[in-house]
C-alpha cells in the first residue's frame, strides 16, 4: 500500500532494477526509497532541500521491487515513502517530515510555536491531498475537481495565510523565522498555480511571500532545472503507480 490512497533526481539517485538493489546507505546522507515522481514524497524532498541537506533516491518501477521492501521488512506498515535516516526506516510521510523539521531547526523555538507550524501544515496538506489525487481522478470528473481546487485554494486555505501574514507584519508564517510551514505553503502555492496560474491575483501578501520563498538560496537551487524536485505527473507516472501498486 501506499501512503496515500493509491490510485514522485538527486544526486547519487539510482534506479531498482530487479528487485536486487543493494540498499545499505555508505553515503550517511538520507535515502528516499519512492517512484521517480512526486506523491507522498515530494514534500520530503522539499523538506531537505530547504535545509540545505542532500540526499540519495532509490526508484520503484516494479511490483516485484515493492513487495521484496515487504518481505525484507523494510516498510514498518507496508507503505512507501521509506526514508532511511540516522540509522532508521522511517515510513509514515508525517513522522518523517516531523523528524526531518526537529533535527533541521525548521520546526520553532517552543511547543506554542510548534503547535502553529502544525496546524499551517496539516491545513496545507489537506488541499495538497487535493493535488495529488487530481491526476488519478477519471478524465470526466477533471473540470469538476479541478473547480474544486480552485475554490477550496481561494475560499478556505490561501486566505488563513495571507491573513496571518498581514496581520504579524513578518516574511514567515511563524516566529519570524523559516519554519516547515513556510516550505509546506511554497510547495502548495506553487502546485495550485501549476494548474491554476492566478490563483494568487488576490492575495498580494502571498504573492511576496513566494517571491520571497522562491529567492531563498536553498529552495532557489530546488526550484533550478536538474534539482531532485519533480516535474507534475505525467502519463507514464501514473502508469508506474498504478503498475507498482495494483493488488
Amino acid at each position: 500500500m501506499l501512503d496515500f490512497d493509491p490510485v514522485s533526481r538527486a544526486k547519487g539517485h539510482f534506479m531498482m532494477n530487479g528487485g536486487n538493489q543493494e540498499l545499505r546507505n555508505m553515503s550517511g546522507k538520507p535515502r528516499l526509497t519512492y517512484l521517480n515522481g512526486r506523491g507522498r514524497m515530494e514534500p520530503v524532498r522539499w523538506l531537505l532541500a530547504a535545509a540545505g541537506v542532500e540526499f540519495e533516491e532509490v526508484f520503484l518501477q516494479t511490483k516485484e521491487q515493492y513487495e521484496k521492501l515487504i518481505k525484507d521488512g523494510l516498510l514498518l506498515f507496508q507503505q512507501v515513502p521509506l526514508v532511511e535516516i540516522d540509522g532508521m526506516k522511517m515510513v509514515q510521510t508525517r513522522a518523517i517530515l516531523s523528524y526531518i523539521a526537529g533535527k533541521y531547526n525548521l520546526y520553532g523555538k517552543d511547543l506554542k510555536e510548534r503547535a502553529l507550524i502544525d496546524m499551517y501544515v496539516e491545513g496545507i496538506s489537506d488541499l495538497m491531498q487535493m493535488i495529488l489525487m487530481f491526476p488519478f481522478s477519471p478524465p470526466d470528473t477533471k473540470e469538476k475537481n479541478l473547480d474544486s481546487i480552485k475554490e477550496r485554494a481561494t475560499n478556505r486555505y490561501f486566505p488563513v495565510f495571507e491573513k496571518v501574514l498581514k496581520q504579524h507584519g513578518q516574511d514567515f508564517l511563524v516566529g519570524n523565522k523559516f519554519s516547515w510551514a513556510d516550505v509546506q505553503l511554497i510547495e502548495a502555492i506553487l502546485a495550485v498555480e501549476e494548474k491554476i496560474p492566478a490563483v494568487l491575483s488576490g492575495f498580494p501578501q502571498l504573492q511576496a511571500f513566494k517571491t520571497k520563498m522562491s529567492n531563498m538560496p536553498t529552495i532557489k537551487k530546488f526550484l533550478q532545472p536538474g534539482s531532485p524536485r519533480k516535474p507534475p505527473p505525467d502519463d507514464h507516472y501514473i502508469e508506474t503507480v498504478l503498475k507498482v501498486f495494483k493488488r
